[in-house]
């Protein structure tokens, strides 16, 4: 018998894979969780062979709870579920331990097969989303780069994004070139267009 740790927040969401588990002659549902900073300790409490973890918990998010997981209890494998299947994502679960990557709208018969295939030691993973990922580059931007893209992808001028994180104008200018630069971008707009495609903000 597989067991079973499921930590989603919405109720529905939750009863409904409960429900669709139950009737797996092969996995029983142990314990059920509603926020992220609950599956550790729910987790030491029932000891699962699997963890059905939400990308988006509340307290803490389910990468993060996966890697506190994987910390606490190597042995217990864990499958993420989201509801969008965005390439970086993948790639933080991944980094994070995660054994298999499922999207939410997949054919409900194929999460009682992922729970099965990580139990048995095997990476499950949606093949689109796995291509994607690889073509990902990787984020050539510091935090604080970020930090004054993001502000800029919001409108904000040079004095306005100085004044919102406390730095004089010709630092932003210089943070604003160094970002046009990294990116190979041909001015500012384009820098963010190609951080936003990448999902850098």
């Amino acid at each position: 018998m597989i067991t079973v740790l499921l930590a989603e927040d919405m109720h529905l969401v939750r009863g409904a894979v409960v429900a669709l588990l139950a009737r797996e002659p092969d996995i029983t549902v142990v314990a059920e969780v509603s926020a992220g900073d609950a599956v550790l300790p729910a987790a030491l409490a029932c000891r699962p062979d699997v963890a059905v973890l939400d990308v988006d918990l509340p307290a803490l998010d389910g990468i993060a709870a996966a890697a506190e997981l994987r910390a606490g209890i190597p042995g217990c494998r864990v499958l993420m579920l989201t509801a969008l299947g965005r390439p970086t994502v993948l790639r933080k679960a991944m980094a994070a331990g995660v054994d298999g990557f499922l999207v939410k709208d997949a054919p409900p018969a194929e999460l009682a097969d992922a729970i099965r295939a990580v139990a048995n030691g095997r990476r499950v993973l949606d093949p689109a989303l796995a291509a994607a990922a690889l073509r990902l580059r990787d984020n050539p931007l510091s935090e604080r780069e970020i930090e004054v893209l993001r502000q800029a992808a919001d409108g904000a001028e040079i004095d306005e994004i100085a004044a919102r994180l406390y730095l004089s104008k010709g630092t932003v200018r210089n943070y604003l070139g160094m970002i046009v630069t990294k990116l190979d971008a041909r001015n500012r707009l384009d820098a963010v267009r190609i951080a936003a495609e990448q999902d850098w903000l």
